[in-house]
């Protein structure tokens, strides 16, 4: 059922703005934004559950799409932790929260006044939801390229951290092992404080093998340095350390 909304849709119109797409179907982010709360107060809605459900394929393919082929030195144990890293309601609801899409939320009035704009469980089953509405509107590419927009930084953190791959210690030690000189980094910064960038150079014996770029120092520095190492072992790969047990098979 369709009826409009006024001050919904001004809502919804400022969403798609920070979401960095614009819905061909408007109907499909409404519904996307439609908890069932709501529904049990307006007759005839439908709530964001089966885009939820839709969504959260969605969501999960691209990620495992991306690990898989990001990080090629990683086992399937590995790969699975750091998709779960990111693949939460927890990460979701920050994710919801820096979109502000609890503003843009149909929310029953009794759920709206327990503050039900703010709970995780709200906010991340509507991302999920949101995801599966563009996919639907725009088709796979649009959702991928929204998700890694979204959370390829955070993954990139993940994995580099307890348990991932630190791969500024991965690239001092094969640099010393193969060169017997250490990474050199150049950061930089851009933007106002509240959304500033940073960018990272690496260097070896005076050439640049890698950039990247983050949130932080540490993202960007990380990045920089995983492109740095993943030049490294494509040119020398008798180099990549720890391959056995890591889904390759071994001779008996």
């Amino acid at each position: 059922m369709t009826v409009t909304d006024p001050a919904h849709s001004a809502h919804a119109l400022d969403l798609q703005q920070r979401l960095g797409y614009a819905f061909e179907d408007v109907e499909l982010l409404a519904l996307a934004l439609t908890h069932r709360s709501w529904c049990a107060e307006h007759a005839g809605f439908d709530s964001n559950e089966r885009l939820e459900f839709l969504g959260d394929a969605v969501l999960g393919m691209v990620v495992t799409d991306h690990v898989y082929r990001a990080y090629p030195e990683m086992s399937e144990g590995e790969l699975a932790k750091l998709r779960a890293a990111v693949v939460n309601a927890a990460v979701l609801a920050e994710v919801a929260v820096e979109l502000d899409l609890g503003s843009a939320l149909r929310l029953g009035k009794g759920e709206d006044a327990s503050g039900g704009r703010s709970k995780q469980s709200i906010l991340a089953d509507a991302m999920e939801a949101v995801i599966g509405a563009l996919y639907l509107d725009g088709g796979y590419r649009p959702a991928r390229n929204f998700v890694l927009r979204l959370l390829e930084e955070r993954i990139a953190e993940a994995s580099s951290g307890p348990g991932g791959q630190d791969f500024k210690t991965q690239l001092q030690e094969l640099s010393a092992r193969r060169f017997e000189q250490l990474p050199e980094y150049v950061t930089r910064d851009e933007g106002p404080d509240h959304q500033k960038r940073f960018f990272a150079t690496v260097s070896v014996r005076g050439e640049v093998l890698g950039e990247g770029e983050g949130r932080s120092k540490k993202q960007a520095e990380q990045a920089a340095a995983h492109a740095a190492w993943r030049r490294l072992v494509d040119d020398f790969p008798h180099e990549r350390s720890g391959r056995a047990g890591r889904g390759e098979c071994t001779d008996a």
